[in-house]
């Protein structure tokens, strides 16, 4: 009897029993570390599912490469030949850009590959008399592989590899870091979850004398439909490795009020949740909406957009090409746009 077929009699609560003891076991390793905001750009997606639908999402079943970025375990067989280039235009003058390739390894795994590019713009160089030094664009770069396999025929769990380049000025750093995931999905019931490791690693090269952590981070979601409404709702809960996320609430920007910190259960609980629903009416169109806490408080100014805090996206399959667009305004004066077109090969 194949391994696989041994595998897949082990119960689904046995796995979920495992995850959760991995999960409490990773948690108490990294609770104690602070990270870095130096690599705080491995936290922001590449897919326009995701990014509509919160920022992060682990559960979203979608067959587009795209939407593999933020958990090895949606990678699958069903992903082969795949092209996807994603772009994105962030705040201030700052643009990102990306490709993935996927392809099928035998009947149960999948293997994808990709390359990702953060660039910031133009930045004026200064010594520490103030004395300027010339234009410097700082960037980022993330190269990546990625390997996934059915452990059952409903639990499917990935492994992604990150080497990381980091490019600013006269200074450079290099780390490498792992996602590690596994998703459980019930078609009949239209029921996904997982569970993802991400940013697992440390810096191999420092940009100098002090040493940056990389955003370690435990993660997990469910996705489920009701009756028959075509609308996947999503729940995802982040930064579980700490429960307190305090932050200023900075009034409404008189000179009168003073900042104030919030640290109570409800907002910290609230800072750990992302809410979704996608309308899928069809395999070809689907449109989401997210809410991130998160964001919308760490953008807590008085000029702060009453959509701070939600984002939007939306996608149509044409022939062989799939096309996303994704939007979201964290901040009155910054409105960020992201675009995913994919293709699958063997159809030409």
């Amino acid at each position: 009897m194949s391994t696989l077929n041994s595998i897949s009699r082990i119960s689904p609560r046995s796995i979920t029993g495992l995850i959760i003891a991995i999960v409490s076991a990773l948690a108490v390793t990294v609770r104690a570390q602070e990270t870095s905001p130096a690599y705080s750009f491995l936290n922001l997606p590449s897919s326009t599912l995701a990014y509509g639908l919160g920022g992060i999402n682990l559960t979203a079943i979608e067959d587009d490469i795209n939407s593999i970025d933020q958990n090895p375990g949606l990678l699958g067989s069903e992903i082969n030949m795949q092209l996807g280039v994603n772009y994105m235009r962030y705040v201030g003058e700052s643009n990102f850009a990306g490709v993935k390739f996927a392809h099928r390894a035998g009947e149960h795994g999948a293997w994808a590959m990709g390359v990702q590019y953060f660039g910031y713009g133009t930045i004026k160089g200064a010594d520490i008399n103030g004395v300027l030094t010339g234009d410097f664009s700082p960037k980022d770069m993330v190269i990546n592989g990625m390997y996934a396999h059915d452990i059952s025929d409903r639990w499917r769990g990935g492994i992604n590899l990150k080497f990381v380049y980091s490019s600013y000025d006269a200074y450079s750093a290099m780390a490498l870091a792992t996602d590690l995931g596994v998703n459980y999905f019930d078609p009949e019931r239209n029921l996904s979850f997982s569970a993802v490791v991400a940013n697992l690693g440390g810096q191999v090269k420092r940009f100098n004398e002090k040493y940056d952590r990389l955003p370690i981070d435990i993660r997990l979601g469910i996705t489920k439909s009701f009756g028959s409404l075509p609308i996947n709702w999503s729940i995802t809960a982040w930064n579980l490795t700490k429960w307190h996320l305090p932050f200023y609430d900075n009034g409404d920007g008189t000179d009168s009020s003073e900042p104030v910190v919030k640290d109570k259960f409800t907002s910290n609980l609230l800072r750990h949740l992302i809410f979704a629903a996608d309308f899928v009416p069809s395999e070809k169109f689907h449109i989401g909406i997210g809410y991130n806490y998160k964001t919308r408080t760490d953008m807590s100014t008085y000029k702060r957009s009453f959509l701070s805090g939600f984002s939007a996206c939306a996608g149509i399959n044409v022939r062989n090409f799939g096309i996303g667009v994704a939007l979201s305004q964290p901040h009155t004066g910054a409105t960020t746009i992201m675009l995913n077109i994919s293709t699958k090969l063997y159809e030409f």
